[in-house]
């Protein structure tokens, strides 16, 4: 008999609740906030292996978490809305853009689950029917690459709490490091995946090499991008206060073209004239195909940096042909940072025409 994938013999980190081995609790970045934040839980996402509340939760000091069937139903949960000045994080008609309110709310109210298990969640509860709403439109596509989102701006529960206080608070890249735990979560299960442990049966079924239109499918954002791919690498320093790195170099290409950029900036003068060359470097369309999303990051945490939505072509490479690789380390690795991924971004191209 075999034996069951999810053996309750397997050790569970008491605190994020996962097995040891995926364990993201070392990642975690504490990051005080101004409002608090009410996470809601549906019961069904409690049972999610991946879902990012409880790490969410875990994030942010001024934050509380209930997991509940029907919210009206418990007091402790109505006593944390009691605050006039609190709001709920949810799409609808009559929600307003978060980046128009000229002050943050005392507490925000962000619910956790399915799209469809959040809607009837919410239209069933009068306290939260009562709450205001407020919405945002994101301006990068999800990182959540190990679960499938209902559309391209769907973001997960921790991305969409980080957005959202970072406008709320008018503090651009303050709740980014948060997101190091999320980014640690979803790259050791690609890597689990990648070496058939806990793979799901569809990979199993439908190897990559076999399946040349689950090729082509895999390399169809990369396909409909060519033309607009910017391929980009971010130097960053750590100042010697112990503050936040500062981006300090940007180099970028147009594998499509050839064009190139490759700006510094360590100080002012330098920030300023590499900014505006790197906007104009993007333009209006650009698609950046970066090594992970730790430079789409840096960029979105940096006052100043234009981006755009990011194509992950190490997860890409990974997904479509099995294959993986390092970035060189050490000093001057910049150039060649980039010459890399500028060569997997046609490795992935050439495999597109062959498949």
């Amino acid at each position: 008999m075999s034996t069951p994938i999810d053996t309750p013999t397997r050790e569970l980190c008491p605190r994020c609740r996962r097995p040891s081995s995926v364990c993201w609790c070392a990642e975690l970045v504490p990051v005080p906030s101004r409002t608090r934040v009410v996470f809601l839980q549906h019961p069904r996402e409690a049972r999610v292996g991946v879902s990012t509340c409880r790490m969410a939760h875990l994030s942010l000091p001024n934050s509380s978490m209930h997991v509940l069937w029907s919210p009206d139903q418990s007091p402790e949960f109505a006593a944390e809305l009691a605050d006039p000045d609190t709001f709920i994080l949810f799409p609808a008609a009559d929600a307003v853009d978060i980046a128009t309110l000229p002050t943050p709310p005392r507490t925000l109210v962000v619910v956790d689950g399915t799209w469809s298990n959040a809607r009837k969640i919410v239209q069933r509860s009068a306290l939260l029917q009562a709450l205001p709403r407020v919405a945002f439109h994101p301006d990068f596509t999800s990182n959540y690459r190990i679960r499938r989102e209902p559309a391209e701006h769907c973001l997960s529960t921790i991305e969409a709490t980080a957005h959202a206080l970072e406008h709320l608070e008018h503090a651009p890249g303050r709740y980014t490091p948060m997101l190091a735990a999320f980014t640690r979560m979803v790259d050791t299960q690609l890597e689990f995946r990648a070496h058939n442990h806990g793979q799901s049966r569809h990979h199993k079924r439908h190897p990559t090499r076999d399946k040349p239109d689950l090729l082509a499918h895999l390399l169809a954002p990369l396909r409909a991008a060519w033309p607009r791919l910017v391929v980009f690498y971010v130097e960053h320093e750590s100042p010697q206060d112990g503050g936040e790195p500062v981006l300090v170099e940007l180099l970028a290409l147009r594998p499509a073209t050839g064009e190139r950029l490759h700006v510094h900036a360590r100080n002012d003068d330098e920030r300023g004239h590499a900014q505006a060359a790197w906007r104009d470097f993007l333009g209006a369309d650009a698609v950046l195909g970066g090594w992970g999303y730790n430079g789409l990051n840096r960029l979105r945490g940096a006052p100043g940096w234009a981006h755009a939505p990011l194509l992950d072509l190490r997860a890409l490479r990974r997904e479509a042909l099995g294959k993986r690789s390092m970035l060189p380390t050490g000093p001057d690795r910049a150039e060649q940072r980039l010459a890399i991924i500028t060569a997997i971004a046609h490795e992935l191209r050439a495999a597109d025409h062959m498949s």
